[in-house]
């Protein structure tokens, strides 16, 4: 059966934590920000020290966003929520919770911006790009994807395949013929992820 285009970002597979909170860790997003960050998105360290959504490019990542709290203006409390919705209501810096343990793997559906292809057996330890797509303002999920068109050996692409999604069978995702099957990927290119030349992928 063919998959269905329904992207829901970088969702939590294994780690060396455990649920649900696995190897979350504080990092902060500049409360002018107005790019939304969503639970799942990839974010990359900015030059201010903040973090912001990832771009599909081969910037090192530094986790995976995983909620957030800030002061609200207009509510006049603390407001928790799984996405940054990027707003200028905070008061004072966002406080993000991010998944960036070097060892973490996540589940993560595929796409093809210029064709139909799937990511296959075959692309198995190779490297991947990330497409940013749209995330879900009602539900505040993301709507990252990898991108197959990126499969290469380049060290600086952000994360690696590490397997398929497969069971149950029949599953949505799980059709590895047919593009927008589920795929699991490891960091590559992170900042907690190193070849001892500083965070530059792993080859």
């Amino acid at each position: 059966m063919a998959n269905t285009n329904a992207p829901f970002g970088f969702r939590q597979y294994s780690g060396t934590g455990s649920a649900p909170t696995y190897e979350q860790n504080v990092r902060y997003i500049a409360s002018n920000n107005t790019t939304a960050i969503f639970f799942g998105d990839a974010v990359i360290p900015l030059t201010t020290g903040y973090i912001g959504q990832a771009t599909a490019s081969t910037v090192r990542v530094e986790g995976i966003f995983a909620g957030c709290k800030y002061v609200s203006v207009s509510q006049k409390r603390t407001v928790w929520s799984n996405y940054w919705p990027g707003t200028s209501d905070a008061n004072g810096d966002v406080e993000a919770y991010i998944i960036d343990d070097p060892n973490a793997k996540f589940v993560v559906q595929s796409s093809d911006t210029t064709g139909t292809s799937p990511i296959t057996f075959a692309n198995v330890g190779e490297y991947i790009g990330l497409v940013v797509g749209t995330g879900n303002t009602a539900t505040g999920i993301s709507g990252m994807t990898v991108d197959q068109d990126t499969l290469n050996t380049t060290v600086t692409l952000p994360f690696r395949i590490v397997g398929l999604v497969t069971s149950p069978p029949g599953a949505d995702g799980t059709d590895t013929a047919t593009e927008y099957n589920q795929v699991i990927v490891a960091f590559n290119n992170a900042s907690t992820r190193t070849n001892g030349a500083g965070p530059v992928g792993i080859a």
